[in-house]
């Protein structure tokens, strides 16, 4: 049933949001969101916080499904995705995500996912719920390098069976 699910349109959504999980920069022409300096304490000096927002493409170069515990779809079982990502065209990284079943009928999946772009990382993760929407919005969770202080969230539309559209978000 595991097979069946990831099959049809919502399944290849998922697949396709699985990556989700997340977005990046890194050597990319990053187009300022807002800035603001804004004082974290009466004390304290102006902290200076950075927003950006920027166009990815996934483009899927692999998957998997892992079947576990009872035969078909049950508690625990998974998809693995893995994407190219593509600015303008040009490929300025990848990004890797988990999908776990959390929940059968109706179905529930815990998502989490990995840019790596070569300024560093950063990790997202969402819970996904089928049937899916037309979108879903990805909570950024950490990161390294040029994101060790990484947050906000990565909007993921599919467009297709094995690509899909992000618009990150990055806040810090």
């Amino acid at each position: 049933m595991m097979q069946n699910i990831l099959k049809t349109k919502k399944g290849r959504y998922l697949s396709a949001a699985a990556g989700v999980a997340t977005a990046l920069a890194g050597g990319l022409t990053l187009a300022p969101w807002a800035s603001a300096d804004t004082p974290t304490s009466i004390s304290a000096p102006a902290a200076k916080h950075r927003a950006e927002t920027f166009e990815l493409v996934g483009k899927q170069t692999a998957s998997g499904e892992i079947d576990l515990g009872q035969k078909g779809a049950s508690i625990g079982d998974q998809n693995v995705v893995h994407e190219d990502l593509y600015r303008d065209g040009k490929k300025v990284g990848d990004h890797s995500a988990i999908c776990t079943i959390t929940r059968v009928n109706p179905t529930a999946l815990q998502c989490l996912g990995t840019f790596s772009l070569p300024e560093g990382q950063f990790a997202g993760q969402a819970l996904l719920h089928l049937p899916a929407p037309s979108y879903v919005d990805v909570g950024i969770t950490g990161g390294s390098g040029k994101y060790s202080n990484a947050s906000g969230f990565i909007r993921t539309i599919p467009a297709g069976a094995t690509e899909r559209h992000f618009t990150v978000h990055l806040n810090g």
